[in-house]
């Protein structure tokens, strides 16, 4: 498939209540072994990325870092791929969306806090202004680039208030100027991720641990896609080291 094609075919896997499963990789056999197990797209998390690397969360990668090793991803599976991209690496959208079509991905997300300065929560409008700028990159390209906008206030102690009105809110605004698909990060509450799902306006990605919670749940409460963040690769570390316990 085109990347044109790709990013068509992942658009079209996002069904409420009928969720796409997108197991969390972060290099090339990781990403082999989800597609031999059958499933018709994957993303990269940035946290084990990060941590394959030898290096921190939170950009402690260089945009640089995160292409060459989606391009290696890429090159060994033939499904779609999305990819974690933080809050952009402190990157103009035209680099971002070349950088992601260049290493063979369809597909982002893009957060809300800034890491490279000092942490900070964009504003409202701020997020969805550059939701709205990395919309307008990519469809100059002959690519419909699918856009995760994830909001991180529901899981920052920071935040005062009502945490999933303000994450209704920011989301809404996402939706509006482009967003594909609407990331309330957090592993919630069943009533909780059904209401994010009921009243927001485009797919929601929900994200839980691969060996707690079921596709059958996720897809009665409503969500569209369900990806694992670093929970994943905790999920394997943790079989690896009942493994070597009886060579210890």
């Amino acid at each position: 498939m085109t990347l044109k094609e790709k990013a068509a075919t992942f658009l079209g896997l996002h069904k409420p209540g009928d969720p796409v499963i997108l197991p969390t990789v972060w290099d090339a056999w990781s990403a082999k072994l989800v597609q031999e197990a059958g499933f018709s797209a994957l993303t990269v998390g940035s946290h084990p990325l990060a941590d394959s690397l030898g290096k921190g969360d939170g950009e402690g990668m260089a945009f640089a870092d995160v292409t060459g090793r989606v391009r290696e991803i890429t090159t060994a599976v033939s499904i779609p791929v999305s990819v974690d991209l933080e809050s952009g690496y402190g990157l103009k959208p035209f680099h971002i969306i070349e950088g992601l079509l260049d290493a063979g991905a369809v597909g982002f997300n893009i957060e809300d806090t800034v890491h490279s300065e000092g942490k900070r929560l964009r504003e409202p409008q701020e997020h969805a202004d550059l939701i709205a700028e990395l919309r307008q990159v990519a469809d100059a390209t002959d690519v419909h680039v699918v856009i995760n906008a994830r909001t991180d206030v529901i899981m920052r102690p920071d935040v005062t208030g009502d945490k999933i009105e303000e994450a209704l809110s920011r989301l809404r605004l996402c939706a509006a100027a482009g967003a594909d698909v609407l990331y309330p990060v957090g592993v919630h509450d069943a009533e909780t991720q059904r209401r994010l799902c009921a009243e927001l306006p485009l797919p929601v990605n929900a994200i839980d641990f691969p060996e707690k919670a079921t596709r059958a749940q996720y897809a009665e409460l409503g969500a569209a896609r369900i990806s694992f963040g670093p929970f994943l690769q905790r999920a394997l570390a943790a079989e690896a080291n009942r493994l070597f316990e009886a060579w210890r």
